[in-house]
């Protein structure tokens, strides 16, 4: 049996003194006991043990134009111009240079925290369009990439169909998202025995409302069912203000007021962004047991909008964070500017602190933690994620001789991380099911990796 030793550690019921904890072979967690004693020759954490952090939405490929998008193209910049320039990106991504980006941004993203990533996949074909000879090339190679930097993946191949309500064709664009139902149904057969060889949940992304036609979806997920009934379901919804506006005037109902009246949604479901929503919709779409799946730095970075928590929390939402497009990959950072978002559309101090939680990155963190297991498909239903009995070695070990934490009680170390210091650079290591990624800040592969990055990126976007 594996041990490890900490002074303080956040388990799912809060912060606990003298925490021993004990995993087996298969990177399970077997025992945490607190008020231990340390045994003689088990290594001590070098500061606190936090839950490692679900990253529940990601487009890998994306990391490699961040920053690139960030000048004025036309008079008054939305998520619509900046979505024309991503789709001028993905054109020119290969198999190679996805798999070099993507294993880049995941070490990025075990280097700051996150122990697992939900890769919402849309990128499938070669670059004019057609499907590669092996039709599970591109989602192969996510699998390399986070096998190679020791992630754990819930993979949601994305359905795409078409480019707006009322089933308009897709753009030239948009062909090598491009798939109809039945495809994607053998392209998640195919990919079933991979993923379960390294340990990858299996799940499915019908894109949007705009994207997927109401037949279409609801055949993907009869048939996703069928396969899996456990498996994850994730999809973009109310995002922009435009969308709702066009899916009122194909359906005279807004988005999520629409899907909660013609889909199945439940605990399966993680709906990304949802930012746009009435209170009658934040109320339905918080009873059903999904998740909401908030992107506060990209959600920024698009001016997309903010998302009311304190009314999701009301309803009893469940919510985790994710990176989406990668201007930024740092969990603290995400639950920084989730926190300042609210701060400032509220015009209040630590609103997501709650009763029982008082400290801001303590009632995030595991609430983070919670919902973003579920999303990712790795909670057994009924459970608790985080550091407990049957959940797999994820955490965080902080460094409690940074500046910025030293000397300071374990709850303030987390507040100081969150929101004192430069986020990851008060990450000491970071665990995964069990195995050490990242060892006194620093991933074995990182330089690297980043090389490899930066070539991929060159390459991508080098004019012809």
């Amino acid at each position: 049996m594996n041990q490890l030793f900490a002074a303080d550690a956040l388990l799912p019921t809060g912060w606990a003194r003298n925490v021993l904890i004990e995993w087996d072979g298969a990177g399970r967690i077997a025992q945490v006991a607190h008020g231990a004693t340390a045994p003689a020759g088990v290594p001590t954490a070098a500061g606190p043990v936090i839950p490692g952090m679900p990253n529940l939405h990601s487009h890998a490929f994306q990391r490699a134009f961040a920053g690139l998008t960030e000048y004025r193209g036309q008079a008054e910049d939305s998520f619509w111009s900046w979505r024309n320039l991503m789709y001028r990106f993905a054109q020119r991504i290969t198999p190679e240079s996805l798999e070099a980006i993507a294993t880049w941004l995941y070490i990025e993203m075990l280097e700051a925290g996150y122990t697992s990533v939900c890769e919402f996949h849309y990128v499938h074909h070669d670059t004019d369009g057609r499907p590669y000879a092996d039709d599970a090339t591109l989602s192969l190679a996510l699998l390399r990439a986070a096998r190679t930097a020791g992630i754990a993946i819930t993979l949601l191949p994305v359905l795409y169909q078409t480019s707006g309500f009322g089933a308009k064709p897709p753009r030239a664009d948009q062909a090598r998202f491009i798939r109809s139902t039945d495809n994607m149904l053998s392209l998640l057969e195919r990919l079933a025995p991979a993923a379960q060889a390294q340990g990858a949940v299996l799940g499915l992304a019908p894109h949007s409302l705009r994207a997927v036609p109401p037949d279409s979806l609801a055949a993907a997920v009869q048939g996703l069912t069928a396969l899996n009934p456990q498996a994850p379901i994730h999809i973009h919804i109310a995002e922009q203000t435009q969308e709702v506006d066009d899916c009122i005037a194909w359906s005279g109902q807004r988005p999520v007021q629409w899907l909660l009246n013609h889909a199945p949604v439940d605990e399966r479901w993680c709906l990304v962004h949802a930012t746009h929503m009435t209170p009658d919709e934040y109320a339905g779409a918080a009873r059903t047991g999904a998740v909401a799946g908030i992107c506060p730095t990209t959600e920024a970075n698009l001016g997309d909008g903010i998302f009311d928590m304190p009314l999701w929390l009301q309803h009893g939402g469940r919510w985790g964070v994710g990176s989406d497009s990668h201007a930024c990959v740092n969990a603290a950072e995400e639950l920084l500017m989730l926190e300042y978002g609210q701060r400032l559309s509220r015009r209040q101090r630590n609103v997501l602190a709650s009763s029982g939680q008082p400290e801001v990155a303590t009632a995030m963190t595991l609430q983070a933690v919670q919902g973003g297991a579920q999303a990712s498909g790795r909670l057994v239903h009924g459970s608790t994620a985080g550091i407990a009995v049957g959940q797999s070695a994820d955490w965080v070990v902080l460094d409690a001789q940074h500046v910025a934490l030293r000397g300071l009680p374990a709850p303030a170390m987390l507040s100081a991380h969150v929101f004192a210091s430069h986020r990851t650079s008060a990450i000491d290591s970071v665990w995964v099911g069990g195995a050490c990624r990242v060892a006194q800040g620093r991933h074995a592969l990182h330089d690297s990796a980043a090389s490899a990055f930066a070539a991929a990126r060159a390459s991508t976007i080098a004019t012809d």
